[in-house]
């Protein structure tokens, strides 16, 4: 990425983690209020406030500006008993204490173990979390339709710094607002959600790891265990993608727990199922993995409940396509063509992304059945693809595709489509240069 396009959105990204917490440091004199409401999405913050560790919180709100004399006179305790909390040599044990400080920083009763504190807005219902979901504001619900829908045609690598200007400007100042109810943390998660996703896409899987490790803390705040769930799949996709199988398996069933204590969603329990199907092929765990691969058709199959307004739709078309991957981890090669061309019939022409992705894995498993003349068929069609189409992704399975047809160049179909093949990328890394970042030999990724 050119530094002319890269500046804006890291820009953008910096003002969305000061508002998280993250940056708090540089703001003058904060209110030791206003520092726990950016930390509420914070994971450290709801790990200190879990183990009952006041020392830890008054830590990281001191990091963040605030003076000591100010954390003990809001808290009401003196200095010196202040720093002994801060330096382990005693804990927080009365109750009456963890109240004044519930109160006087506003941390939700919630997280420290208490009852609802009297300044908190009345939930649906009471509890460490919540299995229903905030109803979402409307106008954070036509802008991620929007996000989503541009997505699916132009790639993530065109649109990951207006999601992530949206999420400062419009989604992170809430977050600071006392007066805000969670709805405003499910639409923060499911957005920075989508980001990680859109980082992932132009190649940039470190920033999104960051985005999903964001996400389910803003989810859980929010109380919203759907949502938890569904970034827990998004996480475990990309520890797959970047090649830790382990971690992958331990997120699909993070996210499966998740989704047995909410309300029924069969598409977000297949999606899980599935996640964790492809973990175990690709361990080679072959009846753990076929018998989750099942889990996951059998719950797809499984009359549909009411849609959630912030998870990706997870239908027939994109279960196809991951039983295409799981059963080629398989060596189950029939099998798997079956699923593939039903991923590519099922595509709509409008999600030119998944159609590519969908005919990237059908030319692998034909060259795998060692049917040439069936993947070149198929190769010839990724040719159409959308030239501009902003996916790092697809331009590197498109190469791992190139990679697998080049040991065959002998026979005439496959030499003839890689001069093309090399022709069409030429055009496509020049309409993207500006998206690609450069290799370490200095060429393009």
């Amino acid at each position: 990425m050119t530094p002319a396009r890269s500046q804006p959105a890291m820009s953008a990204y910096h003002r969305f983690l000061r508002y998280s917490g993250e940056l708090h440091m540089s703001l003058r004199s904060p209110e030791p209020r206003e520092v726990i409401a950016g930390l509420l999405g914070d994971e450290r913050l709801i790990a200190a406030c879990t183990a009952r560790d006041m020392g830890a919180v008054f830590r990281m709100v001191n990091a963040r500006g605030v003076s000591t004399r100010r954390i003990a006179a809001a808290v009401d305790i003196t200095q010196g008993r202040l720093y002994d909390y801060m330096n382990g040599k005693s804990r927080v044990e009365k109750l009456t204490l963890f109240e004044q400080i519930a109160d006087a920083f506003h941390i939700p009763g919630r997280l420290l173990g208490l009852a609802r504190r009297s300044w908190e807005p009345v939930p649906a219902t009471v509890g460490h979390e919540r299995a229903d979901r905030p109803p979402p504001d409307g106008d954070d619900l036509v802008a991620m339709d929007h996000f989503r829908s541009a997505d699916r045609q132009t790639g993530g690598g065109r649109l990951y710094g207006a999601v992530v200007r949206h999420l400062a400007d419009r989604v992170a100042p809430r977050l600071v607002d006392i007066g805000s109810g969670p709805q405003v943390f499910a639409a923060a998660s499911a957005l920075t959600e989508m980001a990680g996703w859109m980082a992932h896409d132009s190649g940039h899987d470190d920033r999104a790891a960051k985005h999903f490790a964001r996400a389910l803390p803003l989810a859980r705040a929010s109380g919203d265990l759907p949502l938890a769930a569904h970034v827990a799949a998004s996480t475990s996709h990309l520890a797959l993608a970047t090649g830790d199988a382990t971690a992958a398996v331990g997120w699909a069933r993070t996210g499966l727990d998740l989704a047995a204590r909410a309300p029924r969603i069969p598409a977000l329990t297949a999606r899980l199922h599935t996640m964790r199907a492809r973990a175990l092929a690709v361990a080679s765990q072959r009846t753990p993995a076929t018998q989750a691969l099942e889990a996951a058709h059998r719950h797809l199959e499984a009359p549909p409940a009411t849609a959630h307004p912030w998870l990706s739709p997870f239908d027939r078309a994109a279960l196809a396509g991951e039983s295409a991957l799981i059963l080629r981890d398989l060596e189950q090669y029939d099998e798997a063509l079956r699923h593939a061309e039903q991923a590519v019939a099922l595509r709509e022409s409008g999600r030119a992304r998944s159609l590519a992705l969908s005919r990237i894995s059908l030319v692998e498993i034909h060259v795998r059945r060692s049917d040439l003349d069936a993947a070149v068929s198929v190769a010839h069609d990724l040719l159409c693809t959308n030239p501009t189409l902003g996916s790092v992704r697809v331009v590197r399975q498109l190469d791992g595709m190139r990679r697998l047809l080049e040991p065959h160049r002998g026979y005439p179909p496959v030499r003839e489509y890689l001069v093309r093949f090399d022709d069409a990328r030429r055009a496509r890394m020049l309409l993207l240069a500006d998206l690609i970042p450069p290799s370490p030999g200095g060429t393009t990724a």
